[in-house]
């Protein structure tokens, strides 16, 4: 048994340097690997977004509107003059040219000029439907352009692009733009004239009905989508834009639907009613 197991002692001893030489070598190379990798750096913060003020001197106050929306910015009226459509910006802060940071919709502050061709009804507007944000400059603001020279955009005005279409509608639904020029129903004195690269007034209407009808409900984006579009087709109509007693017929019973589903639109149908009843007496004349 002594001749056995002196034997077996050298092959004992051989296996255990194998085994320790092995476990030497697995934990060099372990502690190898965590040595060489090489960490992943961290992203870092994302640059602000910007948007750069643009201007709406001289606008009349519905177009304003539309420009400021579509460059994503916030407005409300201050001063004596309310935000009546035909009323004319002749100021604003920010200054146009002003850069900043994307705060969610930056509120422009407007100051207004009464247009003395045309009489103020119904109900001023005097802030977008929107909440304003914070106004928060990215630096130093650029230098304000002068004043164009050019006529006031009562007269000249570029007509802002249309809102977005709201959820539920879909863009091979809106009716072609006319390219042509439309003949006014009647001509108010200081009032802009129809673009003709904008949708007619009553294709307006018709496509505001359509989309109102197919809500299931009244969303904010949807209330906001029809209270400018309502906005624009009755400023339109009493400007003596070509259609406008048709539009406004549409828009008569898109409000009243609008009551008859979800309680609202009664005022709104009012205003409707009553610029009809003008624009029927001046296609008259």
């Amino acid at each position: 048994m002594a001749a056995r197991l002196s034997a077996l002692l050298p092959r004992l001893a051989v296996l255990t340097v194998i085994w320790l030489l092995a476990t030497s070598t697995i934990t060099f190379a372990a502690g190898g690997r965590n040595v060489d990798e090489t960490p992943v750096p961290s992203a870092g913060p994302s640059e602000p977004a910007y948007l750069v003020v643009p201007d709406v001197r001289r606008q009349a106050y519905v177009f304003a509107k539309g420009i400021l929306a579509d460059a994503g910015f916030a407005w409300r009226v201050e001063g004596p003059v309310e935000g009546y459509a035909a009323n004319t910006v002749v100021s604003q802060d920010p200054a146009p040219g002003t850069k900043l940071e994307d705060t969610g919709a930056p509120t422009i502050v407007l100051r207004l000029a009464k247009n003395p061709d045309y009489t103020e009804k119904g109900l001023p507007e005097n802030r977008s439907g929107e909440d304003g944000t914070a106004v928060v400059l990215a630096g130093a603001p650029v230098e304000e352009a002068p004043a164009p020279a050019e006529e006031p955009a009562t007269t000249t005005a570029e007509e802002p692009a249309e809102e977005p279409p709201a959820e539920d509608a879909k863009p091979e639904d809106a009716p072609k733009k006319d390219e042509k020029a439309r003949e006014p129903a009647f001509v108010v004195p200081g009032a802009p004239p129809e673009p003709s690269d904008e949708l007619p007034l009553p294709a307006r209407a018709t496509l505001l009905q359509k989309r109102m009808n197919a809500a299931a409900k009244p969303t904010r984006k949807l209330v906001n989508y029809w209270l400018y579009q309502h906005s624009w087709i009755v400023t339109g109509a009493s400007f003596g834009w070509s259609g406008g007693g048709d539009a406004l017929r549409i828009l008569v019973r898109v409000d009243e639907r609008l009551q008859a589903r979800f309680g609202f639109g009664k005022k709104s149908a009012a205003v409707a009613r009553a610029t009809l009843a003008d624009v029927e007496r001046r296609s008259k004349r």
